[in-house]
């Protein structure tokens, strides 16, 4: 959003008329409603203001639910917004600490604050964007806890708050960066600051670990399959004994923790059940601990695929049925596929150089019956398993 969009967005007409109109659905007719409100003699830039924020509301109840429809965002902030669910979580570290003032540094559109409000914590929300400050002005209204300011962190008074969360902007789009410098404010700078004050830091789940404190607990959140982040907690914030964490939020929350990383599982053969693990298990270098308490093993070495003979459920990995085992050549797989009538084929992969779009497509299924076809490392061979989710 430009400061020209703002302006418009701000606008007291343009604020009532978003108030007014209804959320859009996939039977909403746009251009019916651009006319109609033209017709009714409104400046094309509040019509414009106000449509692309029913656009980014609507796309936003994938991670704000019924809030979405009384925020304001921008396409940058709600990219970068934490979900609804996972913020929550965080949230709740910071009521457990009983920290009457935390500060949070870098705080967009207002995600985490929103969370932390919600509990009752107060918060003072800080960006140095003076249009994402005020998207968090209005996201945070409702509360009379939660108090905006637009200036630059690194040049504010952090005394005054019992604890913090940071959420450092990146400086690419680059997903693995590994230079401190690469975030704003930098990693160097954050750390420091965290070392000092309880703290909790948002980075990208793909974070290189040589960059972690290490007097720290580093969590990777997965949620809703999708592993979205890695949060450094300091100080009182992060929990005796446990160094690594995996958060997996899928309706319910459950979490596998270590007092260290432990990612060393024995290999063995395919059995009737494998399973793929969380990427927030991956990512937390924790696939030895999950390997233990389900006593399992790897079919691959450096494959992140685990193997049973009796199936172990868990919130931390898909299982699958293990039907067959074929060799990994597209001629014997699309022939058996279709003794077997397979018309619907999902195709993951893992450690071999295939795109499963275009595999899937050279197969030419036909038949009504489905299933999933793992391409991978088997032993020290290739394979391709036929399994069924379970």
């Amino acid at each position: 959003m430009n400061e020209r969009e703002a302006a418009a967005l701000f606008r007291t007409e343009a604020m009532e008329l978003l108030a007014e109109l209804s959320p859009i659905t996939d039977s909403t007719d746009i251009v019916k409603e651009v006319s109609a409100l033209r017709k009714r003699g409104i400046d094309p830039e509040v019509v414009a203001a106000v449509l692309t924020q029913r656009r980014l509301r609507h796309k936003a109840r994938a991670k704000f639910g019924d809030f979405a429809a009384h925020c304001i965002f921008t396409d940058a902030g709600l990219q970068q917004a934490t979900r609804l669910s996972v913020s929550a979580h965080h949230a709740g570290r910071f009521a457990a600490l009983g920290a009457p003032h935390v500060g949070d540094l870098g705080c967009g559109i207002g995600a985490d604050a929103l969370a932390l409000a919600g509990l009752g914590v107060h918060v003072t929300a800080i960006d140095r964007d003076d249009i994402t400050a005020a998207c968090a002005e209005v996201n945070l209204a409702p509360f009379p806890n939660a108090t905006v300011e637009c200036t630059d962190v690194t040049t504010t008074d952090l005394a005054r708050f019992d604890a913090l969360w940071f959420d450092p902007a990146r400086r690419s789009a680059s997903k693995r960066l590994h230079d401190p410098a690469d975030w704003s404010p930098s990693l160097t700078w954050v750390f420091d600051v965290a070392s000092r004050t309880p703290s909790g830091i948002k980075l990208g789940p793909a974070i290189d670990h040589d960059l972690l404190p290490d007097e720290c607990e580093a969590q990777w959140v997965d949620c809703d399959g999708e592993t979205v982040e890695c949060v450094v907690w300091t100080g009182a914030l992060a929990r005796p004994g446990v160094a690594r964490s995996a958060l997996v939020i899928r309706g319910t929350a459950a979490e596998l923790t270590a007092a260290a990383p432990h990612a060393t599982v024995d290999r063995g053969p395919v059995g009737e059940f494998v399973y793929e693990p969380s990427g927030a298990v991956i990512r937390a270098q924790l696939l030895g601990t999950l390997a233990e308490s389900m006593g399992a093993h790897i079919i691959a070495d450096s494959i992140a695929y685990l193997s049973t003979d009796a199936l172990v459920r868990t919130p931390f990995a898909q299982a699958f049925a293990v039907r067959e085992i074929l060799p990994l050549d597209i001629k014997s797989i699309a022939a058996r596929l279709r003794e077997l009538s397979i018309g619907v084929l999902e195709v993951k992969k893992r450690g071999v150089d295939i795109d499963p779009a275009a595999f899937r497509t050279a197969l030419k299924l036909k038949g009504s019956n489905s299933a999933t076809l793992i391409l991978t490392r088997v032993g020290d061979g290739r394979a391709a398993l036929l399994v069924d989710r379970v």
